[in-house]
């Protein structure tokens, strides 16, 4: 039998002959390279020949009694292996296997016009890369591998890291028989990504599962340091169901990383080394938006064809600019998640923030810290412990099964640390940047990953609760239940809920978080007299040719990646409501704002678009939303108008928007307005003619009721959304919009808090119902029962 197949000649069936990565490489340059994906070519060794080269040396019965006698307690994982391996690496090849690798790298040279190709040299054992069981990271590569004694050490190298200790550990956990897993050896011509980039993607979201998401990261150089969390990586969310749309841009996240180093080609007798990277790489996005979107539909192939969501490893040649598939595999974490069950959890109580990094996963884990810089210290780790380090690598795996969480300095979501994280159920913070510096081992600390994408550490241990939501059990309702949400990074945790839509999108929130900087304060950069914002704006909008740019880009994407959880129902985004105390905290934003007595009914809201003030920013808001809807294509955006008090400054407010591209009516833009004044219920048949909708905000309108200052401790107990005259309000507004034929929604806590007030709304008949994520269920029972009574009287 042949000790090689070349990849054109296999397929995904050929699993038992190169193992899961050369197969699954074989079947994409065979059935996805017609359909412009580009897999560099290559061949692969046999299983075969790995038997072949086993039995040569007589190493079936030795290896197998070494495994037995660890098994038995005998002997240490670490001896078992190391004496495994130092028995491959002193075998020699049989003439024939030898022969046929040498010839088959010639060719591959001569293909790629060179006389001593430089190759990748990876490993694929026959149990790896399936739907059940990544094998990530358990065997050895080695790049940059030039000459034929070299190639020939390298797949001698990969055969003994069968016996690595953690791949002894992994197939002893996942239950696979140590002699039956044989390895094949992948020699793939290198991508030049050194002088380029590289990097890894999933079809899905790795946190959560959302499905509708293509999930990329990128660093400068060869793709080992994405993969091991060396660097911090650059990430990228792209929208899948948009990406058929030619001239848009779904793009919903960019987030440039820190990427302070980069792995390049070295010496002959080094062939790979590590650098730093240039200040520009550090603050430049590796790929281009055309990049971003051709692998995203690259992904999306490659999904599809086969049939489950993949993570993939892809590079760019620096030589010609060109994009390459390098390995492809089943996800296998969010493949074992339960469709219909959705486990939350939520933080109470909780200490001071010592840290944050990126959240893998979205589980909570309290517990001591323990910190572990060097690998020669795992000896002291004490299990159950947080484990606290700057990065890990495949070895570290058995040490990460004892720990109850992970917190890393360096890495991504696609780091060694995330998959693994992932694989075993562990909330992990990774790219913490300096933890080591700031936790100390023994430390009692929180670590909550049910925040969004930013995980954070709490010093001390925090109250939490952990539920699981069982999907199969909400009932459908006629009333529309919605979502109330505003933080994109946890946004994507809701997609599996049953909603109508999301009721209340808050603006404010994104600028707040994600952009921190005053509009006005961008809008008029030279004016700007704090020298110190000045310089803070410069550098956060840095990259940018227009600084106004920044603003506009950052809360278009955020406000899509909540957009994205909805699609294709619809998303209301009530436009900025700060008040003035608010808006001032931002950066730069003293200069812009007036001090008021009482901001709550001050200049907020509607009266702030139209004035010389601020219209300047509302034009950034208006382009922000124009490029959500026109630009990454989320035309189930609906505009809505915050504390609008009166008929005419609704006019004013829809003729500046209609100067900033954004006209009722036009491409389908729906416009809604906030009834949370009474003067929006009194005057609901002429508010209806200017709008398409009513949104009730029941915090307000009761606070406008009833004369109640609702951030008042004094007159907390007179703060009653179940008033008489409150309901009376609701009621009459409910009913004016009806008459009109406008939709109207709540989108208050009272039906959170309240069941009998969700009951109350669906009498009146109301259209939605817009609720906390946490309390949707709740109100979708309430709301079922209420209309089951409607139908029995």
């Amino acid at each position: 039998m042949p000790s090689i197949i070349w990849f054109e000649d296999a397929t995904r069936r050929d699993i038992a002959s190169v193992g899961g990565k050369n197969a699954s490489l074989g079947e994409m340059i065979t059935r996805l390279s017609p359909h412009g994906i580009k897999v560099p070519s290559g061949f692969a060794t046999t299983a075969e020949a790995y038997w072949r080269f086993i039995d040569a040396h007589g190493l079936r019965a030795p290896i197998a009694v070494l495994i037995e006698k660890w098994k038995a307690g005998g002997a240490t994982l670490a001896e078992t292996g190391a004496a495994i391996r130092e028995s491959i690496l002193g075998g020699s090849w049989p003439a024939e296997i030898e022969a046929e690798i040498i010839a088959a790298y010639r060719m591959l040279s001569r293909t790629l016009g060179t006389n001593a190709a430089s190759v990748a040299v990876r490993s694929s054992a026959t149990a790896e890369d399936l739907p059940t069981a990544s094998f990530a990271g358990q065997q050895e590569s080695f790049l940059n591998v030039v000459g034929e004694q070299e190639l020939m050490s390298a797949c001698r190298r990969c055969y003994a890291s069968l016996f690595t200790d953690r791949a002894i550990s992994y197939r002893e956990v996942n239950g696979f028989d140590h002699m039956k897993v044989a390895l094949s050896v992948g020699v793939q011509e290198m991508v030049r990504s050194d002088l380029g980039g590289a990097g890894v993607m999933f079809s899905i979201e790795t946190e959560t599962g959302f499905d509708k998401v293509v999930l990329i990261n990128a660093a400068w150089g060869l793709g080992e340091y994405v993969v091991k969390g060396t660097v911090d990586p650059d990430e990228y969310r792209v929208f899948k169901p948009l990406l058929g749309k030619t001239a848009l841009v779904p793009i919903i996240q960019k987030r440039c990383g820190t990427k302070l180093s980069k792995l390049t080609y070295g010496k002959s007798f080094e062939p790979t080394r590590g650098v730093s990277t240039s200040r520009d790489e550090q603050t430049t996005l590796v790929l281009t938006d055309e990049e971003v979107i051709q692998l995203a539909r690259w992904a999306i192939a490659i999904e599809k064809h086969y049939g489950c969501p993949m993570d993939i490893e892809w590079a760019k040649d620096g030589r010609d600019g060109q994009l390459h598939i390098v390995q492809a595999r089943p996800e296998t974490v969010q493949a074992k998640v339960a469709s219909d069950k959705l486990p939350t959890y939520k933080i109470g109580k909780k200490g001071r923030v010592l840290a944050k990094g990126l959240a893998i996963g979205s589980a909570i884990a309290a517990g001591p810290v323990c910190l572990i810089e060097h690998p020669a210290d795992i000896g002291k780790f004490t299990d159950g412990s947080i484990l606290v380090t700057k990065t890990t690598d495949p070895d570290w795996v058995p040490l990460m099964k004892r720990a109850c969480a992970i917190v890393t300095d360096h890495g991504g979501r696609t780091s060694h640390a995330a998959i693994v994280s992932r694989e075993l159920g562990l909330p992990a913070i990774v790219g913490a940047e300096n933890a080591t510096r700031l936790l100390h081992t023994g430390g009692i600390v929180t670590v909550s990953c049910a925040e969004g994408d930013e995980g954070r550490i709490y010093e001390g241990a925090a109250e939490f609760q952990a539920e699981t939501i069982s999907l199969a059990d909400i009932p459908e309702t006629r009333t529309k239940v919605m979502l109330n949400l505003a933080d994109p990074q946890s946004a994507s945790r809701w997609w599996r809920l049953p909603t109508d839509g999301i009721g209340l999108a808050r603006m404010e929130f994104v600028i707040s978080n994600a952009i921190q900087i005053h509009p006005m304060a961008l809008a008029h950069f030279d004016r700007l007299r704090d020298q110190s914002a000045k310089q803070k704006i410069a550098a956060m909008t840095s990259g940018y040719t227009e600084r106004t740019h920044y603003f506009v880009d950052e809360l278009a994407r955020g406000l899509a990646r909540l957009a994205a959880v909805a699609h294709p129902e619809p998303i209301i985004v009530r436009m900025s409501d700060f008040k003035t105390n608010e808006y001032a905290g931002l950066c730069g934003g003293a200069e812009f704002e007036p001090q008021e007595e009482n901001p709550m009914i001050g200049f907020r809201g509607a009266s702030r678009y139209y004035s010389p003030k601020y219209r300047d920013g509302f034009a950034l808001e208006c382009r922000a939303i124009k490029q959500l809807r026109e630009g990454i294509g989320f035309t189930n955006v609906i505009m809505m108008i915050p504390f609008c008090r009166s008929v005419h400054e609704a006019e004013k407010v829809l003729q500046v928007m209609a100067e900033n591209g954004l006209q009722r009516g036009v491409n389908g833009l729906q416009v809604y307005v906030m009834c949370e004044i009474p003067s929006n219920v009194i005057l609901a048949a002429d508010f209806a003619r200017l709008f398409d909708g009513f949104s009730i905000g029941s915090n307000d309108l009761t606070q406008l009721t009833l004369g109640v200052d609702r951030d008042s401790e004094e007159l907390a107990s007179l703060f009653d959304e179940q008033d008489e005259a409150v309901k009376w309000m609701i009621a009459k507004v409910i009913a004016e919009a009806r008459r009109a034929g406008a939709k109207i929604g709540l989108c208050g806590q009272a039906p959170s808090d309240h069941p009998d007030f969700a009951a109350f709304l669906v009498e009146c008949g109301i259209d939605s119902i817009s609720v906390t994520p946490d309390s949707f269920v709740a109100v979708k029972r309430a709301v079922a029962a209420a209309e089951k009574g409607e139908k029995t009287r």
